[in-house]
């Protein structure tokens, strides 16, 4: 029987795919993630800002590519060590707490996540993640 108390990679083993990073709803960024992933990039705010992100509800995301992939995507992540927390903490996230349905349904796009699980022990990791 498999333990209720589950870490993170009990449940999720990224397969880089990228399927996570395509798609429309936004990665949401901070000024610190802004400002980190800048001068990563060597671009001054101004031009990171224009090129590389949109605003949504009055707060900036990543844009997206015409594929539908992040801009900032290319066969891999290039800015994977400077990533935003919302793609860090990929697939542990708020929605999940709200419906542990959610993980199964994101599931069937990420080949990473384990659905063999109760819903339990889902939100028992995610909470931890999470808190």
């Amino acid at each position: 029987m498999i333990s209720d108390d589950l870490a993170p990679d009990d449940l999720f083993s990224c397969q880089h795919c990228g399927d996570c990073c395509k798609g429309y709803g936004g990665t949401y960024l901070t000024e610190a993630e802004i400002d980190r992933i800048r001068r990563y990039l060597g671009m001054k705010r101004e031009r990171f800002m224009r090129e590389a992100c949109q605003m949504s509800g009055g707060k900036p995301l990543i844009a997206q590519a015409e594929n539908g992939y992040c801009i900032l995507w290319d066969q891999q992540c290039t800015i994977h060590s400077v990533k935003p927390q919302m793609c860090r903490r990929w697939p542990f996230i708020e929605s999940i707490l709200v419906d542990a349905g959610n993980w199964r349904v994101m599931a069937a796009a990420c080949p990473g996540m384990r659905v063999d699980v109760s819903d339990y022990q889902i939100l028992n990791c995610v909470q931890k993640i999470l808190t």
